[in-house]
């Protein structure tokens, strides 16, 4: 019996999902919505099958301005979270600024930036950065800051030399928060994309969507929302796998957190 209730939690959003799908389907069927309004389900699962090949290529033009955008973000954001963890007076100068960034809408990036930096890929990943690298920043210097005093104080007393008490101390402690906000940013990465391209783009999934938008073609438009979700769902279930790899003291924690 506890076999089973472990697994069971695992379950629950796969039924809330297939509940969702199936109260969709009979909403459209007992209220006979035109499909160009609100298809069904299965008209928007034939539009994946049958548009399968054009929403592939541009599924891996969004997905690559994607992953380059977050990698990116996740480098820009160890280096300031470490600088504004050890520069008191730089953590001053940006953080307010950080906060002022997060201000601006992101409809406003998407059209400003296409217009400056032309309509390629670098617009894109230049919105995926700003958008991805705030939460990050701000989970691990707070996980910078959360570190116990009394194990440096410890190690301070062992002789540990600075870099050591880093490495052994300070990053394993803050990584567990560094990794909460990379969970943020990963289904940020997507949405940031796709967005980018809705408004200035000639290739990639919101550049499809605004085509098939305009042309009332909303079981396309569906198919497009529905390829959004998998992959951000992927690329949150990515960044758990690689967690669980480099944290393993981090486990048990996260299973009960995350099953309790």
């Amino acid at each position: 019996m506890r076999k089973y209730a472990n697994i069971a939690p695992k379950t629950y959003p796969f039924l809330v999902i297939i509940l969702a799908v199936m109260l969709w389907h009979i909403g459209v069927k007992l209220s006979q919505v035109p499909v160009w309004i609100l298809p069904g389900p299965v008209q928007v699962l034939q539009a994946m099958i049958s548009h399968a090949a054009l929403l592939w290529h541009h599924t891996q033009i969004t997905l690559t301005e994607a992953l380059l955008g977050f990698a990116l973000s996740v480098a820009l954001a160890l280096v300031l979270a470490l600088l504004l963890h050890y520069l008191n007076w730089l953590c001053q100068a940006l953080y307010p600024l950080f906060i002022v960034s997060q201000t601006i809408p992101l409809i406003v990036l998407a059209v400003l930036l296409p217009l400056w930096f032309g309509w390629g890929m670098f617009p894109k990943i230049l919105i995926i950065i700003l958008v991805c690298f705030f939460p990050m920043v701000i989970n691990l210097f707070n996980g910078l800051k959360a570190v116990d005093p009394d194990i440096l104080n410890l190690f301070r007393s062992m002789g540990a030399k600075p870099l050591a008490t880093f490495r052994l101390v300070i990053m394993p402690y803050a990584l567990p928060s560094f990794f909460a906000g990379l969970r943020i940013s990963a289904t940020y990465s997507i949405m940031a994309a796709v967005i980018g391209e809705w408004l200035g783009a000639q290739r990639g999934l919101g550049y499809y969507m605004t085509l098939q938008q305009k042309s009332f073609a909303v079981d396309r438009v569906l198919a497009v929302v529905v390829i959004i979700c998998i992959l951000s769902l992927l690329l949150v279930k990515a960044v758990d796998l690689l967690e669980y790899l480099l944290l393993p003291w981090n486990r048990k924690v996260y299973s009960q957190q995350l099953y309790q």
